[in-house]
């Protein structure tokens, strides 16, 4: 049984995961202009981008990204472009993305998720924070920090689909009245778009 700092932890990733940012921007722009389905899939994405960070800080390429400036450095702009990417698509939205029926089609479901994968697996700087966040609750003397560091990073992906899924059903119970105005959606797209692009901006140009 493995000794950790349980509520300190859950505490800590609770504040972490309620800050603003691109994934949460992400899931609720999805909820809105697809429904409910496709922002809890979006979130189940970027779970799984937590999960795969998760598995590379445990298999020590957290720390070797960490020591080669250049290797962080072309991952980072790889994650800005994807950001760009992302933002410049929803900017370019007319909004009129409405479905007679309200249920996304099955590729948009699978676009939902990877699209929520892979905004959180291109950015570098996850891997970092989770070398410099998990262990801090970690005791000093525990016979299996690895092990340890595995659940903490896979507690808080889970504790991440918890809190964004059911924001994603939130911005879900709204999507119907705001797809029927396309108006409305293409605002909320202009928003989110401006706003990934400058996260994407932020961290194309951020040093260190």
């Amino acid at each position: 049984m493995l000794e950790l700092s349980w509520p300190a932890f859950i505490a800590a990733s609770l504040l972490v995961i309620l800050i603003p940012g691109q994934d949460m921007t992400l899931v609720i722009s999805r909820a809105l202009s697809a429904g409910t389905r496709a922002g809890v899939v979006t979130a189940a994405g970027v779970s799984t981008g937590l999960l795969v960070h998760t598995a590379l800080v445990t298999l020590g390429v957290g720390a070797l990204l960490q020591a080669s400036d250049r290797l962080f450095t072309v991952l980072r702009l790889v994650g800005a472009l994807y950001l760009l990417y992302l933002g410049v698509s929803l900017l370019r939205s007319s909004g009129e993305l409405a479905l007679a029926s309200g249920k996304p089609s099955r590729m948009s479901t699978l676009r939902s998720f990877t699209q929520g994968a892979l905004s959180n697996m291109s950015n570098p700087k996850i891997l970092l924070f989770y070398l410099a966040f998990l262990p801090q609750f970690v005791p000093a003397r525990i016979t299996q920090p690895v092990l340890a560091l595995f659940v903490l990073g896979a507690s808080f992906a889970a504790l991440t689909f918890l809190i964004k899924a059911p924001i994603a059903v939130f911005a879900g119970w709204l999507s119907a009245s705001v797809r029927r105005q396309p108006g409305i959606l293409r605002r909320v797209h202009q928003a989110s778009g401006l706003v990934l692009i400058v996260l994407g901006l932020m961290l194309a140009f951020e040093h260190g």
